[in-house]
């Protein structure tokens, strides 16, 4: 990867901003020699303050460990500095063990360079420029050089300070870009948690599209065929075509409240307040009037004490027979419908047929195509159900069942 002149600055930025972060575990550690070891003099003396430096290490090391920010804000730094992919950190806080590690590791290598490299920062530029005004009359104190030498000597030296300088920033900056994805990457445990946010939010996203399709789209499948029969009869029948305007005026008032109901799934989650509530098997009469309304024959058979449905089991039951019933007057039109639903054996049995025939069978055969047979799958499934739909001798069948027993008693989903 070729490296340009502004990477290698922002790279040796990168380094000198470790140099500074080093400075207060390095003035904690030459503050704390003195009191423990006689004579220890990290303010004046070379060897000293080369074991301040080797002391503050571990200190740094020991802060990784500690203070989980720390690797998002490291993070941060090599993005802007030592042009690392961004998908290739991590982001969030060093919360397992494991990432502390690393991050502690990270951050002792970082600052270990920076000191390095800002030490020879302010001493290396300094040096060289002296050397290199040898040659014009310049003398070094402390140094005899002999008169034939210094004039080649000195620059030559001078010079070799500076490539020193620049060769220890520009491989120190490759190395940490190259351990930063490792150290600062994130962790299989990280990996795994981000997974899980991920098919949390899928989740939630396929939540509200089956309440959405499955509220909003019946509500339009019964106004259509309502909105069709009151057009076809409004000069010879207007009492009729009267009744099929009411029965819109009912569904789409229905269809505005459930609609509150779904976008109140997105509110709850950043309002205190409460979301309105879902419909359940109490609206189940209700449901079956409007789609009468629609001018379809529907029987309806229920058996059990509904009521005791946990309300996260019957707010799924209502919408699998909302979308069965919609299923119906989208595909099949007009038809005479059997509703049935009945507790038995700790389960709730769902099942809806409609007659179908000539180009309506069709029709139905392809409506696995859409979204409604596989959501209604879904939601089943979500309980540890299970459905089923398809046609046989002229009918259109749609089986659900569902386990009552366990289910909490307010679930959480809608």
């Amino acid at each position: 990867m070729r490296l340009t002149a502004g990477r290698v600055a922002r790279r040796w930025a990168h380094l000198v901003l470790g140099g500074a972060l080093l400075m207060p575990f390095y003035l904690l550690v030459s503050a704390a020699l003195p009191l423990l070891v006689d004579g220890a003099d990290p303010l004046r003396e070379a060897g000293w303050q080369f074991a301040a430096f080797g002391c503050a290490l571990p200190l740094a090391a020991l802060a990784g460990l500690v203070f989980p920010l720390l690797r998002p804000l490291e993070a941060a730094a090599v993005r802007a500095l030592c042009a690392v992919p961004a998908d290739r950190l991590a982001d969030g806080p060093a919360v397992s063990w494991a990432a502390r590690r690393r991050s502690a590791l990270w951050f002792t290598a970082h600052l270990l360079a920076g000191g390095i490299v800002s030490g020879m920062t302010l001493s290396a530029p300094p040096a060289a420029a002296m050397l290199l005004a040898v040659p014009f009359g310049a003398e070094l104190p402390g140094l005899r050089w002999p008169t034939s030498l210094a004039g080649v000597l000195a620059p030559l030296i001078g010079v070799a300070l500076l490539a020193l300088l620049l060769g220890t920033a520009w491989g120190s900056g490759a190395l940490l870009a190259r351990w930063a994805p490792a150290l600062l990457g994130p962790t299989p445990a990280d990996r795994l948690a981000a997974a899980e946010r991920r098919a949390a939010e899928l989740a939630a996203r396929n939540r509200l599209a089956r309440e959405l399709h499955d509220a909003v789209g019946h509500a339009l499948s019964a106004v259509t065929l309502q909105a069709g029969a009151a057009r076809r009869v409004l000069d010879r029948d207007p009492e009729f075509a009267r009744q099929a305007l009411a029965a819109i005026e009912d569904t789409t008032r229905e269809a505005v409240a459930e609609l509150d109901a779904v976008l109140g799934l997105l509110r709850e989650e950043h309002e205190t307040g409460p979301a309105a509530p879902a419909p359940t098997l109490d609206g189940l009469a209700a449901l079956l009037d409007r789609t009468r309304a629609a001018g379809v024959e529907v029987t309806a058979e229920l058996s059990g004490d509904l009521a005791a449905v946990p309300p996260v089991v019957s707010r799924e039951a209502y919408r699998i027979v909302q979308e069965g019933l919609s299923n119906a007057l989208r595909h099949a039109g007009p038809v005479p419908v059997t509703v049935r639903a009945g507790l038995a054996e700790g389960e709730l049995e769902l099942l809806i047929v409609n007659a179908v025939a000539g180009a309506g069978a069709a029709r139905a055969q392809r409506a696995g195509g859409g979204r409604g047979l596989p959501g209604i799958a879904e939601r089943a499934r979500l309980l540890g159900g299970a459905a089923s739909a398809g046609a046989a001798d002229g009918r259109w069948r749609l089986t659900a069942r569902l386990p009552v027993a366990g289910a909490g008693a307010d679930g959480g989903a809608r």
